[in-house]
């Protein structure tokens, strides 16, 4: 069984405001101690800014792991916050946001990063998750992501959860799809034509010292540094953690599919990088209400049709890991009931901006789910 892990990322709300505060440091500590002993602290991470939080799955293989360990780090992170007068948040972006700047974590690479990139790291207040699947070696993990690139437009549709920006609606389903696009290497990544031409590649970005360091690749997919694995990392954080992890089981499925086709010997789809770009970007703007990429075909087809051909691709790898499913039930209910953005506009309708900042905390504690 390929294994499977997630990094999510939280931002943390005044309880009463709902405005993002700088309270990571306090609440890391404060979840870290509650942490099983065996794990230690590193489940609960700070991130750039210092209203943001991160927290990662250990090494897990069976869906219902991924989302256990989830609910009980979100569990963690939300006890922790509450004694601070702040909730953590499962949305992409915040949906109030105060005019003056969140504090940068106090590190030097961080303190690095504002000197050079400057607004740009005030407005990184975005939320994402991260998810890892393993891989045999770095070559075919360079396959993968030849093989996986197409299909990233239709991961940031489905997982889009980010339409509200400082207090108003952006009109985009994932805005932290296009702040993150910002930056100097970022969204799809190119086809390379082998290990090696991806290594130069990056070794070009830093030596140019266009870069600071190869933490700075930001494709929306890549491979791992710290671990053997893919990264894919275009996803919005979710309301729930059981959506997490079935996105998961979706991610390891089309890593899995790649990995078939690449010992089989198939070609890898051709797509060039500004359409695979401007498919990403519409993507974001319009989640499943609107057309998205067919790496079949190259064009723009329904919603119903791309998460369909995405379920078709995989579904061999769905079935071998007993995923089909969750995964399926995943897709259903978001072409039914639409996607977390869908669902954070519906409560903005209900009960403005309070009643989305209610939905994004909601999914923090085990068990909760939204009435629609």
């Amino acid at each position: 069984m390929m294994t499977v892990g997630v990094e999510e990322e939280f931002l943390l709300l005044d309880t009463a405001t709902g405005l993002p505060v700088p309270l990571a440091g306090k609440v890391r500590t404060a979840a870290g101690l509650r942490c099983r002993p065996e794990r230690g602290e590193g489940e609960v991470q700070t991130e750039l800014l210092q209203a943001q939080l991160e927290v990662a799955t250990p090494v897990c293989t069976a869906l219902d792991e991924v989302a256990g360990h989830l609910n009980r780090m979100r569990q963690l992170v939300a006890e922790a916050a509450g004694a601070f007068g702040c909730r953590p948040a499962g949305c992409g972006t915040p949906p109030i946001h105060g005019q003056d700047p969140i504090p940068v974590t106090r590190t030097e690479r961080y303190r690095a990063m504002t000197e050079q990139a400057q607004l740009l790291v005030a407005e990184q207040l975005i939320c994402g998750m991260h998810i890892h699947v393993g891989v045999p070696d770095r070559e075919r993990a360079v396959e993968v992501l030849n093989r996986v690139r197409v299909w990233l437009p239709t991961l940031v549709a489905m997982a889009a959860n980010s339409p509200f920006w400082a207090g108003s609606d952006s009109g985009y389903a994932s805005w932290r799809t296009v702040v993150f696009g910002r930056w100097a290497v970022s969204g799809p990544p190119p086809r390379f034509a082998s290990l090696a031409d991806h290594d130069r590649r990056i070794q070009d970005l830093v030596s140019g010292d266009l870069i600071m360091d190869t933490g700075q690749i930001y494709w929306q997919a890549r491979l791992s540094e710290r671990y053997p694995t893919i990264e894919v990392r275009c996803m919005d954080v979710q309301l729930r953690a059981e959506d997490a992890a079935r996105f998961a089981g979706l991610v390891r499925a089309l890593v899995d599919t790649a990995l078939r086709e690449t010992e089989a010997g198939l070609p890898v789809p051709e797509c060039p990088h500004e359409l695979l770009q401007a498919a990403n970007w519409h993507a974001a703007r319009y989640g499943l209400s609107g057309g998205l990429l067919s790496p079949y075909h190259g064009t723009l087809v329904r919603a119903e049709a791309a998460v369909g051909g995405l379920l078709s691709h995989v579904a061999q790898a769905l079935a071998e890991a007993g995923d089909r499913e969750q995964v399926s039930r995943l897709a259903e209910e978001l072409l039914q009931e639409g996607t977390a953005a869908d669902r954070q506009r519906r409560a903005f309708e209900r009960d403005g901006l309070p009643g989305v900042v209610g939905l994004v905390t909601a999914g923090m504690t085990e068990g909760t789910t939204e009435v629609t």
